[in-house]
Parts: C-alpha cells; sequence; structure tokens
C-alpha cells in the first residue's frame, strides 16, 4: 500500500493535511459552504473506523478476483445522504491503489492518508442530499494483525481467499463507512476464473459463465454491517434447500464433513422459538478449510466455519444472525450483546437437549470457571480494557452470566418476552448497553436489577454469590 497522499487532479498544497475548505479547489465556481465530515466515529476501541457526516444506504461492488496473481480489481458505488453541508468526506480503505473518484458522475480530488481515503467532490453535499461516490481500485489485499494477534481482512487460502471483518477487516478489499452504527443493503458481483465458486451474503441473483471467467451476483436486501459482510472464493460444494421456511444455501469444501448442517432446520426452527422471527431472507453456511482462518464469525445470512462445526459453534452463529447481525451493537464498546447472547443460546441449546441446565453451567463457571478461563474476572463484560479484548472470556461468559441472572430475576415468561421483544424491536437496527438495560427494566418495572448491572455488568472482580 502506498501510505504517500496522492492528488487527483492537481491543487495539492489546498488539500493536504485535510486542508479542504481552501477555495483554491472549490468545485462548482462558488465558494465553500460546507465542512469536512469527521475522520472517524470516535468508538471508544476503534477511534477511526467509520467517518461522520454522511450515512450510507447501499453499496454496489464489482469485483473481479485472480487467486494466481492475488490481484483484486474493483469499483465500488457508494449511494449515501450527506446528514451535514459537506466540502470533503473520508472513506475507510487499507492498502490497495485508488485509480479513480468520481462523485454524481463528476470526477473528484482526492487523497490518502492510512485508512483513510479523503474525497473532495467537484461541488458541495447539502445536508440531507443522497449522492453517489464511485471508487475505482485495484490492487493485492491485505491481512490485518489485530492487537489480540488474530488475523482478519482479505485471507488467502490454498485456492482463492476468504474475507472477514470484524472489527474493521472489511477496508481491505472495499472503501466504505466501516463501523458498525451505519448498514447498508449489498450487490456484490464477483468475478473468478471458472471452475472457483464466489460466495457472498444475502441471495444469489445471477451466475454467468464466459471466455474462461465465471460472474456471481449476490444481494442483500436487510440493512448489513460491514463487519459481517464477507466473500469466499475457492472450490466449494454448493447445496441448496430450505431451513426455518426460508432458502438455505451452504458452500461446503470438498472432503469438509458437512454432516452438523444437516441439523440446521432444526437449529432454526429452535432459535425462532426461543428468539422470534428470523430476521433474514435466507440462511445457510460457508464452511472452509481448517487452515483458511482462525476462528468462525457471524457472517449475515451465511456464518464462516474453518471446518466443520459441532453443533454449538452452529448454535452459536446462528443466534448471532439475530444478536449481532440484526440488532447490531452501536459501538465495539457493545460487544457483550453480540456474544453474551450467542453464548447464552448455547447454554440453552444445551439445557433443551436434555443436558446440562442453564443453571448447572452458570454454577460451574462461577465456582470454578477460572480453570478454564484463568481471565473470566479480569474485567465487566461492558466495559473491556481496549479494543484488543472484545474477544476475551469476560465478554463472552461473564456476558452469558448477566443473560442468565436476568433469566433468574424476571422467570421464564417475562424473560422470554423481553428476548423476543428485543430483537423485535430492535431489528435490522443499532443499540448500546443502556438501551438494552433500560429495555429490561422497562418490561420487569417491579423488578430490582441494580446488582446485575453495578456488580455483574459493570462491576470489577468477581461478584459475591447472593
Amino acid at each position: 500500500m502506498s501510505r504517500s497522499a496522492r492528488l487527483v487532479p492537481a491543487c495539492v498544497a489546498a488539500l493536504t493535511a485535510l486542508a479542504l475548505t481552501a477555495t483554491a479547489c472549490s468545485g462548482g465556481g462558488g465558494g465553500v459552504q460546507g465542512t469536512p465530515g469527521g475522520a472517524g466515529v470516535r468508538d471508544p476501541y476503534f477511534p477511526k473506523a467509520g467517518n461522520g457526516g454522511y450515512d450510507v444506504g447501499h453499496y454496489d461492488l464489482r469485483l473481479s478476483y485472480d487467486p494466481d496473481t492475488a490481484q483484486l480489481s474493483g469499483t465500488a458505488a457508494i449511494t449515501a445522504e450527506a446528514t451535514q453541508d459537506l466540502s470533503a468526506f473520508d472513506l475507510d480503505l487499507k492498502g490497495l491503489d485508488v485509480d479513480k473518484v468520481t462523485v454524481e458522475g463528476k470526477a473528484a480530488r482526492w487523497n490518502r492518508t492510512g485508512q483513510e481515503l479523503t474525497v473532495r467532490p467537484h461541488d458541495d453535499l447539502d445536508d440531507g442530499e443522497t449522492f453517489e461516490v464511485e471508487v475505482r481500485y485495484s490492487g493485492t489485499p491485505r491481512t490485518l494483525t489485530d492487537a489480540d494477534g488474530s488475523h482478519e481482512g482479505w485471507l488467502r487460502t490454498a485456492d482463492g481467499a476468504v474475507a472477514l471483518g470484524e472489527p474493521i477487516g472489511s477496508m481491505t478489499w472495499f472503501p466504505g463507512n466501516h463501523h458498525p452504527s451505519d448498514k447498508a443493503s449489498y450487490d456484490i458481483e464477483v468475478t473468478v476464473p471458472e471452475g472457483l465458486e464466489a460466495v457472498s451474503n444475502g441471495e444469489l441473483r445471477g451466475k454467468e459463465t464466459a471466455d474462461g471467467l465465471t460472474t456471481f451476483s449476490w444481494h442483500t436486501a436487510e440493512p448489513m454491517a460491514s463487519y459481517v459482510a464477507t466473500l469466499a472464493i475457492g472450490d466449494y460444494d454448493i447445496r441448496r434447500s430450505t431451513a426455518g421456511g426460508v432458502p438455505a444455501y451452504t458452500a461446503v469444501q470438498p472432503g469438509g464433513s458437512a454432516k452438523v448442517l444437516a441439523r440446521l432446520p432444526e437449529v432454526m426452527e429452535w432459535a425462532e422459538t426461543n428468539f422470534g422471527p428470523y430476521p433474514f431472507s435466507s440462511t445457510g453456511a460457508i464452511v472452509g478449510g481448517e487452515d483458511d482462518a482462525e476462528y468462525a464469525l457471524e457472517t449475515q445470512n451465511r456464518p464462516f466455519f474453518p471446518g466443520a462445526p459441532d453443533t454449538g459453534l452452529l448454535v452459536h452463529e446462528l443466534a448471532h444472525q439475530w444478536f449481532g447481525d440484526s440488532v447490531t451493537p452501536r459501538s465495539w464498546r457493545d460487544m457483550w450483546l453480540n456474544e453474551g447472547f450467542a453464548t447464552y443460546a448455547e447454554w440453552l441449546w444445551e439445557e433443551d437437549e436434555g443436558g446440562d441446565s442453564a443453571q448447572d453451567t452458570f454454577d460451574a463457571l462461577y465456582e470454578e470457571g477460572e480453570d478454564e478461563y484463568p481471565d473470566l474476572w479480569a474485567f465487566p463484560p461492558a466495559e473491556p480494557t481496549s479494543g484488543a479484548h472484545i474477544s476475551d472470556d469476560p465478554v463472552y461468559q461473564r456476558g452469558a452470566m448477566v443473560i442468565h441472572k436476568i433469566r433468574q430475576t424476571v422467570g421464564d415468561d417475562t424473560f422470554y418476552d423481553i428476548v423476543q421483544g428485543w430483537t423485535a424491536e430492535r431489528r435490522h437496527g443499532n443499540a448500546g448497553t443502556d438501551d438494552f438495560t433500560a429495555y429490561v427494566e422497562q418490561q420487569a418495572p417491579d423488578e430490582d436489577f441494580d446488582t446485575i448491572w453495578d456488580e455483574w455488568l459493570y462491576g470489577d472482580g468477581k461478584p459475591a454469590r447472593p
């Protein structure tokens, strides 16, 4: 990736260091009316992620990838609405070479600084104006190493690649507003060498082969955060069926066991009974090679697994379709709302299958959890110590313990009313921890949740056992 600032066309001096309000390069003939949108939305853990000044409604990505050369070329057409008068705005893009940028069909000036692609439209944008920015780009997509040592972004595989974006990796393969607070619909068209599959989110709308290349066209109508967008390219066996009353599309690498995926309809039905109607128009799974990634991820409609999952992991990632994909965290500090619920889903499944009850699991964690999870009490689930720890055990296991404490307090009938009401009220939206605690209190106004919030959700150390 080139980190040097590049501007198209000239007027470098007027744009350097975001001096984008200078009239020397103003477009449209008049004076500059707006101000630049913010570079980042000031997320508490990833302050550079996302951008201010606009809201994305739709991504139209047209991509071509050659696994032999590892070269990706793409055009991203992004439809957005300005939320202020804009003289400039930023997109997140890590690596890759930008060839051209237009706004509303007119050539725009742009420069690069780190992960920021700063765009200066020919004409200022008015607050409330809907506009389209198109970015043409190419190069070798990057793999990012996160603060916790895990890898995300564009992961090359033996016969292709898989794109995984939690928390910021999607900016390695397309420009955008890469923060979970800005969700959008997607069209993703991908061209790959004939014989390979290209699997993404949503529904496959078309597949055409010509001149040794195959183009796949995927459409996601429901709002999707960019961190759960995915693209898996390689040799996959494809199966189409139904589950939970919606189409199911599964992709499994040849030789990979898909036995557990036979339980997909059963798990979907169980999840709908517990969490409410399935929030998307299709479901499925992608099962890659065991060396393709270090973790599974709840990519929307179609979770990704590195190798065949066990049933518990399938339950976990499908539960995320409600908790994380549909009801998406407002910031990365709210990660426990994703992982606490998905982990508790595993406890509920075990209970309903005749295994340990959720209370048994809770008790075992409280009494001896440090043996398996040494950092279980290292920090409260709603306040990870940094972005490096948003996927640590307190977020998952102690987060699930918070959910169980709520269930203990209100009883099963009210608990399931709370869960299903929450997924319905926040369907396809965003929510923070304060939104959730307020909702719980509204649904059970006669109960006292202070101890749960103060000691289990926000408290330091191991809470006292009542």
